[in-house]
């Protein structure tokens, strides 16, 4: 008979968030527009013209939110910091109403024995910035390192866990080269200098946070396992295109110094060369990785689907979300155990992992029952507990997301929340999926069944 699963000894459990998609108020007390404040209120970008102006009200009502993390038994929260909040102009002057914003939160969690863990930027670059050539523009690493000291300085002694960037490859992908996000540029040749610019940021928020920090910092990235359509030749090197744009693009560089060779293979003429130098700056050595995992991608060559040439291949014998990704929670085994052997045994954490499906615009009887969210998780999870006995130094999960908020380009009609919120009333309802990973977390994973078989632990494709 197998043993109960059961995680280490000090893992996180805990939930995220982000910014602008839950604390609405991006203008108050004399903060700053961001790209998303513009982008959102230009007709026709996101559904139904949707806006982040009241989101979930998280700005005012962050008290109340805490204490609904802890009675969940979050012991982490991961949330992001609204740069033009601290920084109105992007740089220079402190906005003192701001930083007092995230100096509250801090505070607030503590009280509740909650452990902070702060993304620096989850895609809300100041407007101010990008009128300055935002992501493309080099001096930006410059700019990024000195309001990561700015908040290092203010928050250092209260945070132990630090993030630079929350996945570079969506800032690129949707902002500079297919326009679905901010700033909604449309440009195969931008894409490539926003990817590196963003990457010498995070080496120099790394260096400026040695100076001041005595905790750990780390990188987040979305990874996405890819698994041949066939063994053609044709999709396998279509697999090993869109491995390298999705996954190796901004793992390579930081971990080893250099592009994945694939990189001029898909953008042709548009890659840039790059200083030696700047890799000096992109390999600063940081302390963790953080790894946001949603679903895979089972690839075939596809002329026409520009720059990759590789589509994915939908999956009938699998269940799809709202966002129509497929479930496959032993894509997260593998893309662990990936990382693992590909760039060496780093502590890991679980950033998000979460799943879109439908849920009443209203609690019925005062619950919000999901139970194919509570089977995602259930599976996710045996899925995390699973990389941990095949020896991969896992530290915490954050579920995606606290919180029903705003979807980005999609505005309100995709809910991702453990907590159910009313868009009229803004009234909180957790739901069946935080009850049940309320049990998990007390439980310390026991409630998650026995430790399943060797055999069912599936491998990297890759």
């Amino acid at each position: 008979m197998s043993d109960p699963i059961r995680f280490p000894e000090g893992f996180l459990w805990g939930a995220a968030t982000s910014a602008y998609q839950i604390e609405g108020s991006p203008l108050a007390d004399g903060a700053g527009p961001s790209i998303w404040e513009r982008f959102v209120h230009s007709p026709g970008l996101t559904a139904s013209g949707e806006t982040g102006d009241l989101a979930c009200d998280h700005y005012r009502r962050y008290a109340s939110d805490v204490r609904l993390m802890a009675d969940l038994g979050l012991n982490a929260y991961r949330f992001s910091i609204a740069w033009g909040r601290v920084l109105p102009a992007g740089r220079g002057k402190v906005n003192p109403a701001g930083l007092g914003f995230y100096e509250r939160l801090v505070d607030r969690l503590l009280e509740h024995g909650i452990q902070p863990a702060v993304t620096l930027y989850h895609w809300d670059l100041p407007a101010a910035l990008d009128d300055r050539g935002g992501w493309l523009n080099p001096d930006i690493a410059e700019w990024f390192a000195d309001y990561a000291q700015v908040m290092f300085r203010a928050l250092g002694d209260r945070v132990p866990l630090w993030t630079t960037l929350n996945e570079p490859w969506v800032i690129t992908d949707g902002g500079y080269l297919h326009g679905a996000l901010a700033p909604g540029h449309r440009s195969l040749y931008e894409a490539p200098i926003a990817s590196h610019n963003l990457l010498r940021a995070h080496g120099a928020a790394v260096r400026a946070y040695r100076a001041e920090g005595k905790h750990r910092i780390g990188l987040v990235v979305n990874l996405e396992p890819k698994y041949p359509a066939s063994q053609s030749a044709g999709d396998q090197a279509a697999l090993r295109r869109a491995d390298a744009y999705m996954n190796r693009q901004y793992l390579d560089p930081v971990f080893h110094g250099r592009y994945p060779d694939e990189m001029r293979e898909i953008f042709g003429s548009a890659w840039p060369d790059h200083p030696a130098a700047d890799f000096d700056l992109i390999q600063e050595p940081f302390d963790f990785l953080g790894i946001n995992y949603y679903t895979r991608s089972v690839i075939r060559h596809d002329d026409r689907a520009l720059p990759v040439r590789a589509s994915a291949v939908r999956q009938p014998q699998h269940p799809y979300t709202e966002t129509d990704w497929e479930v496959y929670p032993e894509g997260l085994v593998a893309v662990l155990t990936w990382v693992k052997h590909h760039y060496g045994d780093m502590p890991l954490y679980i950033t998000e992992n979460g799943a879109a499906y439908y849920d009443a615009p209203r609690p019925v009887d005062g619950r919000v029952d999901d139970p194919l969210r509570v089977h995602y998780f259930h599976e996710h999870l045996r899925a995390a507990h699973a990389a941990i006995r095949e020896g991969v130094d896992l530290r915490g999960y954050f579920a995606w997301s606290l919180l029903d908020n705003f979807e980005w380009s999609l505005g309100y009609s995709k809910r991702f929340g453990l907590v159910h919120v009313d868009y009229e009333t803004l009234r909180r309802t957790p739901k069946s999926s935080a009850r049940f990973y309320a049990e998990v977390i007390r439980s310390g994973g026991a409630a998650l069944g026995e430790t399943p078989s060797r055999r069912t632990v599936i491998g990297s494709a890759r």
